[in-house]
Parts: structure tokens; C-alpha cells; sequence
């Protein structure tokens, strides 16, 4: 029985599996990937575990949840300043730290990229969001979404509520925006717009309601 096959008896997957040119985005990455996150970003596609746990994605459907988009390199960037100058510890060089999913929090998820040439050895590790706080997980991608979502790994900078449902997947999909009679204003991933304000110093809660003024300040950065 596999990781795989485990994930998706304890998280159905809602669609059907993808086709994805690896090739293509291995070679826009410049690495190889991982086997098993292969098979599950083609089973489960774009979305998030639990509500909170994003995967970025080779279809992402934001810029910020695209595995090949700009989000890895500019978190890449942050963590060798703050390896550079000593802001907060990073226990591992960010070199071989690929960014490789976030939380709603503000928390990211890392491959740690060594061998660089053995992704399936790959392991995994976790930042706090605002503290200095690291969890690594000795196993790949999958098998951290099987142990973390059926309980038997706690990961510290994680909800203790994370669990009080049962574990969930929901698909991404782009929002398409039509004019309306009410309101003219366009419907976003509220997950882009978290991720953006904690990017650019607003406090703005993991869950719940995005405050009006953190929705605004996102509407005059993205307005043509």
C-alpha cells in the first residue's frame, strides 16, 4: 500500500486525475521533482487540505499557488536574508530549501533539496509564520499529508482545531468575474489575498473574514 493509496482512502480526491507535462515544468524549474508529489498533484489537481494546507501546483490557478510561478523564488530570496543577517535562524541553507506549499496562516512547506539529484529522498520542513520556529519531517510530501491529517503527526505551528472535522480536499478553480446589478466588485481567492497581506505586513487572521481595509489596500496594489 502506498502514501498515495492511504491519502486518498483518508481524503478522497473530488477530481479526476491530470495530465501534466513533467517534462515542461521540470525543465522550467530546473530540477527534477519528486515521484510521489508527481502522482499526487495529478490525482488531486489545484487545491487545499483541510481548508488550510495549499500545494502549489503546476495549474495553479493564482500566481501564488503555481509551483513554477514567482512565489519559491521570492520565499527563497526572504529566507536568505534572513539566514544573511541573522533575522531568524534557518536550519538549512536556503539553497536547498524549494518552496512547495503554504498554510493560511502564513506558514510555507519546504522540500529540503538534498541530493539534489535524489528528489525521492527528499524530506520535508515547516517555518512559523511569525517566529523562528522550523519542523522538519523525515519523508516525503505525501506521506507528511497522510501522518499530519490523520493525526499521528503534529506539527507545531499548525491549529490544534486543524482536525476537528474530518480532513478534507477542495479543488481550486479560477473565479471568473461577471458584472452584477448589486456590486461590480471581483470575486478573488481570498488564500491570494492572505498570502499578500502577510507579504506585506498586515495581521490578517488564518480563518474568517478578511478585514475590509486588508480587502482594499489588496484591490489598489492589483488594480490595472
Amino acid at each position: 500500500m502506498t502514501d498515495l493509496t492511504d491519502l486518498t482512502r483518508l481524503c478522497p480526491p473530488p477530481n479526476p486525475p491530470l495530465n501534466i507535462r513533467w517534462d515542461t515544468v521540470e525543465a522550467e524549474l530546473g530540477m527534477p521533482l519528486p515521484q510521489d508529489y508527481k502522482q499526487l498533484a495529478e490525482r488531486y489537481g489545484p487545491g487545499k487540505f483541510c481548508d488550510y494546507i495549499h500545494l502549489f501546483h503546476p495549474h495553479g490557478v493564482t500566481e501564488f499557488v503555481q509551483l513554477t510561478g514567482p512565489m519559491p523564488s521570492w520565499i527563497r530570496a526572504h529566507l536568505r536574508k534572513d539566514h544573511d543577517q541573522g533575522t531568524h535562524p534557518v536550519p538549512h541553507h536556503p539553497d536547498q530549501l524549494f518552496a512547495c506549499g503554504s498554510t493560511d496562516n502564513g506558514e510555507y512547506l519546504f522540500w529540503i533539496t538534498d541530493p539534489a539529484a535524489a528528489p525521492d529522498r527528499w524530506r520535508i520542513a515547516v517555518n512559523e509564520a511569525r517566529g523562528p520556529r522550523w519542523f522538519t519531517y523525515d519523508g516525503t510530501l505525501t506521506a507528511f499529508l497522510v501522518s499530519v491529517l490523520s493525526g499521528h503527526t503534529q506539527v507545531p505551528q499548525f491549529p490544534p482545531s486543524l482536525l476537528e472535522t474530518p480532513p478534507e480536499f477542495t479543488p481550486s478553480h479560477p473565479t471568473l468575474w461577471k458584472p452584477g446589478p448589486v456590486s461590480d466588485e471581483q470575486p478573488v481567492d481570498t488564500g491570494a489575498i492572505r498570502t499578500w497581506a502577510r507579504a506585506n505586513g498586515y495581521d490578517v487572521p488564518p480563518r474568517g473574514r478578511i478585514p475590509q481595509e486588508i480587502r482594499e489596500a489588496w484591490q489598489r496594489a492589483h488594480q490595472p
